[in-house]
C-alpha cells in the first residue's frame, strides 16, 4: 500500500489568480448563448460627520430603478433608536426592513434592561446580520448616534465590514461627497457648520451623480435628542407647475356601446319578530 502512495502524484497550491473559470465563461457565451450576470447598480448619497456635541446625518432622497426614477422625495435615514439613526444605501427593501429588524431588537433590550441603547450594540447588531448573508443584503448603512460614551459614527457594508470614521460618505455619490470633506472638515465644529457641512456634500452628490437627486435630508443627533430636518433644502425645484388636461365630453368617439345585466335583484319582503 505504501508503495503505491509513492506515484500518486501531489498537487500542492500554487500561488497567484487562477484564471480557468475565464475560459469557462467565453466558452459559455460563444456556444450555449449564456450572457453573464452584471452587477446591479444603485444610486444615493449618504454622509455623517461627527461634530462638537453630536453627529449629523445626511442623505439625499432620489429612489431609482435602473434609469428609472421611482421616488423623488424618498426618506433614507431610518430609526434605529431615540439616539440612534442609520442612513441607508443600497436596495431600498433591503435597508428598511434590516434597519427595523435591529430596530425592534434594540427596543426589546431597552425593555429589558431599562437602559439607553449604545451604538456599538447597534453596529454589532448589524454586520452580524449582514456578515451571515455574505453581501446578498444590498444594505451600505452610515450609523451615527450619541450614547453616555459620546457621539460615534460608523460605516456597515453589506458584508459586515464597519468602521468607525470622523466623517464617512456611501453610495455612487461618494466620492463627490467625500471631496467636499476632505476640503472642509474640521474637528470641533459648531451644530450649524457641520449641517452646512453635510447640506454642501449632499449637494455634491446630486449635482454630480446621476443616481443621486431630489432634495436634501438631514439629521442632528445630540445628547439632548434628535432634530430630523426633513427636506431641509430643495436644490432642484420644479420650474413648471404641472396641470392636469381636461378633454371635454365627445373628444373620444364612442363607435359602440352595450350594456349587460348579469344579476337580477329581487326585492324580497321579511317580517321582523319584535321581542
Amino acid at each position: 500500500m505504501a508503495a503505491n502512495l509513492e506515484h500518486v502524484p501531489i498537487f500542492r497550491p500554487v500561488g497567484g489568480f487562477s484564471f480557468d473559470n475565464c475560459k469557462r465563461n467565453e466558452f459559455l457565451t460563444r456556444s450555449a448563448n449564456m450572457h453573464l450576470p452584471k452587477a446591479h447598480k444603485t444610486g444615493t448619497t449618504i454622509v455623517g460627520c461627527v461634530y462638537k456635541d453630536g453627529v449629523c446625518l445626511g442623505a439625499d432622497t432620489r429612489a431609482t430603478e435602473d434609469t428609472t426614477v421611482c421616488d423623488k422625495n424618498c426618506e433614507k435615514i431610518h430609526f434605529i433608536a431615540p439616539n440612534i439613526y442609520c442612513c441607508g444605501a443600497g436596495t431600498a427593501a433591503d435597508t428598511e426592513q434590516t434597519t427595523a429588524l435591529i430596530s425592534s431588537q434594540l427596543l426589546l433590550q431597552r425593555y429589558a434592561t431599562g437602559r439607553q441603547s449604545l451604538v456599538v450594540t447597534a453596529m454589532t447588531k448589524l454586520k452580524r446580520m449582514l456578515f451571515r448573508y455574505q453581501g446578498h443584503i444590498s444594505a451600505a448603512l452610515i450609523l451615527g448616534g450619541v450614547d453616555y460614551t459620546g457621539p460615534h459614527l460608523y460605516t456597515v457594508y453589506p458584508h459586515g465590514s464597519t468602521d468607525k470614521l470622523p466623517y464617512v460618505t456611501m453610495g455612487s455619490g461618494s466620492l463627490a461627497a467625500m471631496s467636499v470633506f476632505e476640503a472642509k472638515w474640521k474637528p470641533d465644529m459648531t451644530r450649524d457648520e457641520a449641517v452646512q457641512l453635510v447640506r454642501d456634500a449632499i449637494c455634491a452628490g446630486i449635482f454630480n451623480d446621476l443616481g443621486s437627486g431630489g432634495n436634501v435630508d438631514i439629521c442632528v443627533l445630540t445628547s439632548k435628542g434628535k432634530e430630523y430636518l426633513r427636506n431641509y433644502e430643495m436644490p432642484n425645484p420644479r420650474k413648471f407647475e404641472r396641470r392636469p388636461i381636461e378633454f371635454p365630453l365627445g373628444t373620444t368617439p364612442v363607435l359602440r356601446r352595450s350594456i349587460q345585466e348579469f344579476v337580477t335583484v329581487t326585492p324580497v319582503a321579511t317580517t321582523m319578530e319584535v321581542v
